[in-house]
């Protein structure tokens, strides 16, 4: 009975869906960042980017930049995997590091595109758990209707979008 009433209180999340198709070769090309959930890796960037390309096999080239507090290009390469080959919308990301190589790929994946425009200008990138959720855009800007969009989207998702740190530009 305590078991039962302790949980009450307890939302349960429905399952986190993708949009229903990418196309990798539409999707590959620059994504600036624009806002994110806080993480560690991240904490002291500016004009953080990613540059996808196409590889064999299912597989994704995965390019991440940005410039540190002091100044310093702060970089990281590794490998996405298409879990879902159906939409092609659940990745899993493994970077080449000593941790990424001891844990290994997840096998739900970790990038999921959760939402993109169809011209593949905006999109919105979460993980199934919801602890990390990226806008990304194809400009290093993006206007304020659009992001309020995303925003609410997210936060029907149940993604802590109160939480949102967005990017930091050294142009602005």
């Amino acid at each position: 009975m305590l078991s039962i009433a302790g949980c009450a209180g307890i939302e349960s999340q429905q399952p986190l869906s993708t949009v229903p198709s990418v196309n990798l070769a539409r999707y590959a090309g620059t994504w600036y960042e624009i806002a994110r959930l806080p993480m560690w890796f991240q904490r002291h960037c500016v004009d953080s980017k990613a540059v996808y390309a196409i590889l064999q096999n299912n597989k994704v080239h995965v390019h991440n930049e940005c410039v540190t507090d002091s100044g310093t290009l702060d970089q990281v390469d590794g490998v996405a995997t298409v879990v879902d080959s159906t939409t092609n919308a659940r990745l899993a990301v493994v970077f080449d590091n000593f941790f990424a190589r001891l844990v290994g790929p997840s096998r739900e994946g970790n990038y999921w595109i959760i939402d993109l425009d169809p011209d593949y200008q905006v999109a919105m990138v979460g993980t199934p758990d919801r602890r990390y959720l990226w806008i990304l855009s194809r400009s290093p800007h993006l206007d304020k209707t659009t992001y309020q969009g995303l925003m609410t989207k997210a936060q029907n998702l149940g993604f802590p979008v109160s939480d949102l740190i967005k990017a930091k530009r050294r142009d602005d």
